[in-house]
């Protein structure tokens, strides 16, 4: 073979070993869901590749057997042709054993750099940057490569089956979807740009509706304006002016002996229509959905669906009332600061160190304020008032405090034995609260 002919079979064997390099990345590379889609909008080609991923055995072994066939044959027909060339030009200066050394590494190490560029890295970037589009168009000759080297592909795919099996691995590919894997998308997506950034906190709070309880949204007990059965017209009147609501218990001689509520509109409708309020009037007291306090929110959700109710009572194992809860309640949840009035925001940021928040604050939106990964015995309580009861292992007192994590917990205002604000600042040396790990201090002042 000339000179010329051998740099044009290089090529061509070159060209093989890219076509199986992009063959074997496109088809790794390619997202299922991509590939749905494209099939769903009729591209056969893409259900095709589907068929592929899940069984990919006899794909990779084409693969494997034309790289492996084509990189010694290109060793072969390279060292052949360019190694005469680079002897007798080495020997123009050198002893003619040295010539010949130093001509087989040139004839090498070009052939070597040229396969590793052109078939390797090159088409490999290629099939990475672009691995859906690619798969599709390779997945054809793939399959007519598969079919004509089958004996081939069944004995290696066996004997590699034989190993699978001899370690206990399964040659099948996961593609359950979790919801870890979303969210993953959802940061990548708001790193890119394409979603914004509370757009992506919507839809982390979506997910979380199945790990926050109920109690992290309700109103609690002490905040809950409520009617009792025999309350007269004019206190009636003035509860609703005083307490504004769309919703209102109705209790038999206590809070904790719901009978039903009744909506505030059936009240106003009287009201214009100057008719009496009596709750003794069954038309206009309501059945009441009664949820216990361990129900996610995801649950309470699909109670509300189920009765068509949009508001419960929450109630503990002894049966007392702790709270109530609307869809509202569960939507705020979800759409954070984008549906809650100024007025009404349970964490407050003073300045870039220090925030001021509400002790019934979830502890998921503590953790998210503060950028903490977690806090120590979470399983115990809901809220940031919570926390501290758990940490300090009493009902907190004003001044109280609790420094974990880089941020100190101080409380500034106690209600009635109910935390109405905590002041948490990050400390002086910076700690990174995501790498700390250990409670630094517990300072309680009284």
């Amino acid at each position: 073979m000339t000179l010329y002919q051998s740099l044009f079979v290089i090529g061509l064997l070159i060209a093989a070993s890219a076509f199986f390099s992009v063959a074997e990345i496109s088809l790794a590379a390619s997202r299922r869901l991509r590939l749905r889609q494209m099939a769903d909008d009729g591209n056969a080609d893409a259900e095709r590749v589907l068929r592929i991923q899940e069984q990919p055995g006899d794909y990779f072994t084409v693969v494997q057997i034309g790289q492996n066939a084509v990189a010694i044959l290109g060793g072969i027909v390279g060292e052949g042709a360019l190694s005469p060339h680079f002897n007798a030009f080495f020997e123009l200066w050198l002893a003619v054993p040295t010539a010949q050394t130093v001509g087989f590494l040139s004839s090498f190490l070009i052939v070597t750099s040229l396969f590793i560029l052109f078939a390797d890295l090159f088409p490999k970037r290629l099939g990475m940057a672009m691995p859906e589009l690619l798969a599709i168009r390779v997945s054809p000759p793939m399959t007519v490569c598969m079919t004509l080297m089958r004996p081939m592909v069944w004995f290696y795919s066996r004997l590699a089956d034989a190993l699978f099996r001899l370690f206990g691995l399964s040659s099948l590919r996961d593609d359950r979807i979790t919801s870890d894997d979303i969210l993953a998308m959802m940061e990548a997506g708001a790193v890119a740009g394409v979603l914004a950034a509370r757009e992506q906190q919507v839809i982390t709070n979506v997910f979380e509706l199945d790990t926050r309880t109920v109690g992290s949204a309700m109103s609690p007990r002490d905040r809950i304006a409520f009617f009792l059965r025999d309350d007269h017209d004019s206190v009636i009147r003035l509860r609703i002016a005083a307490e504004p609501f769309s919703t209102y218990p109705v209790c038999e001689g206590d809070i904790d002996h719901v009978v039903g509520y009744v909506d505030a509109k059936d009240l106003f409708q009287r009201v214009l229509n100057g008719q009496p309020i009596s709750l003794a009037d069954d038309t206009l007291v309501r059945k009441v959905l009664v949820v216990p306090d361990r129900l996610t929110l995801s649950e309470v959700l699909e109670q509300f669906r189920q009765v068509h109710e949009d508001f419960a009572v929450i109630v503990n194992e002894y049966s007392m009332l702790v709270g109530v809860v609307t869809l509202n309640d569960v939507m705020s949840t979800v759409m954070g600061d984008l549906v809650s009035p100024f007025d009404e925001e349970l964490i407050v940021r003073r300045d870039e160190n220090s925030w001021l928040i509400d002790g019934v604050t979830p502890i998921e939106n503590v953790l998210r304020t503060l950028g903490l990964d977690h806090l120590p015995h979470a399983e115990d309580y809901e809220t940031l008032a919570g926390f501290l009861m758990v940490m300090l292992r009493r009902v907190p007192r004003r001044t109280d405090s609790v420094s974990w994590g880089g941020f100190k917990f101080e409380v500034l205002d106690v209600d009635s034995y109910r935390i109405d604000q905590v002041m948490v600042s990050r400390l002086a040396d910076g700690t990174s609260g995501t790498t700390l790990a250990t409670v630094d201090a517990i300072a309680v002042s009284t």
